[in-house]
């Protein structure tokens, strides 16, 4: 396979993920001059998990792991409240790796945010390079006013370790050209025109995570996987066992509560991240379903997403 074009901003960060390496494909530890990783941020589709895997593969090391971020911190939560331990946890979910790549990196969330402070702090002491792809830049993470200052020596740190480049050309590759068919793209995106009945504002959604057979895998509706607590490990935990869903009754966000629609964000991840097979049957397409809704972190980035899905017009 012939190497893709690179726009100006992709071969910048190419060239700056080339650097790390030596003439072997060797990982260079991080010390002295150099960085102890980069971080790559952008709209998506601007090719900067392109640039990651490109460079995740050319690297000889036996020692690397390329991370999906749910799943990871799922793990990594977990091993820290059974050892106590972040170095014990690392060890237990990454083992002695030289790169540690993630890709689709975002802090919504202060537990969360506590959670990378220490796990960043176990890498760059073990000198372990790491390579981040996100759509914001470090200085938007963790945007919620009430906690952002207390995770600003994060960010500062972020900054003074990682080579922040922006990978935000004009094109979105995702949009036009050939469609993928296999994974989560090979899913659709099917408009009812129907808007589903959802409960009255305020009233507690409480309703287990029980799906239901369907002609092509099982079903559930936006208001059984969003209405509720959920979290990405009621998620993950669905889509270990179920690799082909179909969610329904999907209404436009401006009708459901942030939460809703930042649940639904934490959903559309999950599944594509684990390349599940997704149908989504929804009141309108995807370019009108975040119309007039709140911002949420993150809502772009499903957009995009949900945009890989075969559209499958109102009949």
């Amino acid at each position: 396979m012939s190497e893709p074009t690179l726009d100006p901003a992709q071969r910048a960060a190419a060239d700056a993920l080339d650097a790390l390496l030596d003439r072997r494909g060797r990982v260079r530890k991080p010390g002295g001059k150099r960085p102890a990783g980069v971080y790559l941020h952008g709209r998506p589709g601007r090719g900067k998990t392109m640039i990651m895997d490109r460079f995740f593969a050319a690297t000889s090391s036996k020692h690397k792991a390329r991370l999906h971020f749910h799943r990871f911190f799922a793990e990594l939560s977990a091993a820290v409240r059974i050892t106590g331990s972040m170095r014990t946890a690392v060890d237990m979910v990454v083992g002695d790796v030289d790169l540690l790549c993630f890709d689709e990196f975002h802090v919504d969330d202060i537990g969360d945010g506590m959670l990378i402070a220490r796990l960043l702090d176990v890498l760059f002491t073990r000198r372990v390079l790491v390579i981040v792809t996100a759509n914001q830049p470090p200085a938007e993470l963790l945007p919620d006013p009430i906690f952002h200052e207390g995770f600003e020596p994060t960010i500062a740190l972020i900054t003074e370790r990682l080579t922040v480049l922006a990978v935000d050309g004009p094109r979105d590759y995702r949009s036009g050209g050939e469609r993928a068919t296999g994974g989560f793209a090979g899913g659709a995106y099917r408009v009812t025109g129907v808007l589903p009945a959802l409960p009255p504002p305020g009233r507690p959604v409480r309703r287990a995570l029980r799906p239901v057979p369907a002609d092509d895998g099982v079903a559930l509706t936006f208001t059984a996987v969003c209405g509720d607590a959920g979290a990405a490990a009621d998620y993950l935990s669905l889509v270990a066992t179920h690799p082909r869903i179909t969610l329904t009754g999907v209404p436009p966000l401006r009708l459901v509560p942030p939460t809703w629609a930042a649940r639904l964000v934490t959903f559309i991840d999950v599944l594509h991240d684990a390349g599940a097979h997704l149908t989504v049957e929804a009141t309108v397409p995807p370019a009108e379903l975040a119309a007039d809704a709140r911002p949420i972190p993150g809502l772009a980035r499903m957009l995009s997403r949900l945009g890989e899905l075969t559209p499958v017009p109102a009949s």
